[in-house]
């Protein structure tokens, strides 16, 4: 039987979409957003979903809830919020979420799994955060082997998407072998993927009727290399929508395709934009067809006003890019689905940890497994 992981902050799954291409089963995941876990719940129907504020959960919780105890699990993976301390945002240390933070790592020391991997910003490392981090370390410093937090680029590792994120690792000793912070870096025949290669294919004339008529769209020939194989491919056993899968297979439609309705005058003005640079007005950066696109931003839950993240304008259309366009350029796959909404779509694919960047890191945790007796 495959390893077991779980996934805490889940999100729409883009670290369990790592995690299951690297070898492992996940057996669960857990988020409060309530549309989030629903679409987890359409990618990995094999799961068990648990709609809930984790702030009030123990590990004996998820030990009931998921059916696992120490000596079956073997990973705990998770995203704990990031805005308290996103330099995007108010980087804000009195931000209540940043408790759960602290809280990812009691939860593990509870749990006692062979190994934990957080993600969070980079903010995440600076001066004024000392006291919490310090305070999230103390749960898991007698316990686990910890390496230093590793500033990790997508882009490094095959994705199209510059993303930076601070990675927190620790394993308990005798149940991995011995593991360092380079032992992380990127490879080095890993393929360059830029705007081009990852929107190649998807289809640049968009426009605005219902999601029903313009959601779903046919794809033309994709990019080669890893990342193009990835798109339709490499799906791990009992992950996917089957529907979905069998749509893209057979009639070669993705969904996600959803427009979004400009003004002339706003069309025009975005066809001033060189490449590169930002819209005075709307603070977008159209794309460079031969860059990477920069970090995707999620917005605001309706707790805090559901503000729209600021949207990339496509590279050559006079238009913010898609749903679709957006997943592509994190490392999602094309059979990987979102909410059906544009609003809830972006926030879930900007809420997410790249996928390719999530199965490099967590196959090299798995290639250092010691077979347990």
């Amino acid at each position: 039987m495959p390893p077991i992981v779980i996934d805490l902050f889940s999100g729409v799954g883009g670290f369990s979409l790592g995690a299951t291409r690297a070898g492992f089963s996940l057996i669960g995941a857990a988020d409060n957003d309530p549309r989030a876990i629903k679409a987890h719940n359409v990618n990995f129907p094999n799961s068990r979903h648990w709609h809930v504020d984790l702030a009030g959960v123990s590990g004996k919780d998820l030990e009931e809830s998921f059916g696992f105890d120490s000596a079956t699990l073997t990973g705990i993976v998770g995203g704990p919020p990031c805005q308290g301390f996103s330099s995007m945002g108010h980087a804000n240390i009195e931000d209540p979420r940043n408790k759960l933070f602290i809280h990812f790592f009691k939860l593990v020391s509870e749990c006692l799994p062979d190994f934990f991997l957080a993600e969070n910003v980079p903010g995440i490392l600076n001066e004024q955060n000392d006291g919490i981090r310090r305070e999230a370390v103390s749960f898991v410093d007698r316990d686990y082997i910890l390496l230093e937090p590793m500033k990790l680029s997508a882009n490094d590792y095959g994705a199209p998407t510059t993303r930076t994120r601070i990675f927190f690792f620790g394993y308990r000793k005798g149940a991995l072998m011995d593991l360092k912070e380079s032992d992380f870096a990127p490879p080095q025949n890993v393929e360059t993927v830029l705007v081009h290669n990852a929107l190649m294919g998807l289809p640049r004339k968009i426009s605005h009727p219902s999601i029903q008529i313009d959601g779903w769209r046919k794809v033309e020939p994709l990019c080669g290399g890893a990342f193009g194989a990835r798109l339709h491919g490499s799906i791990p056993k009992g992950v996917g929508d089957e529907t979905s899968i069998k749509i893209l297979r057979e009639e070669r439609k993705v969904s996600g395709c959803i427009g979004t309705e400009h003004s002339t005058e706003v069309e025009r003005r975005f066809a001033t934009i060189k490449p590169g640079n930002r819209d005075a007005v709307s603070k977008s950066v159209k794309l460079k067809i031969d860059g990477f696109c920069p970090t995707l931003r999620a917005g605001t839950g309706s707790d805090r006003g559901s503000y729209q993240a600021v949207r990339p304008l496509h590279p050559t259309e006079n238009r913010v890019i898609t749903p679709r366009e957006a997943a592509r350029l994190q490392g999602f796959p094309d059979w990987f689905q979102f909410d059906s909404t544009k609003w809830h779509s972006f926030r879930q694919i900007g809420n997410s940890v790249s996928p390719i960047l999530a199965e490099h890191v967590l196959t090299v945790i798995k290639n250092s497994l010691i077979p347990k007796e």
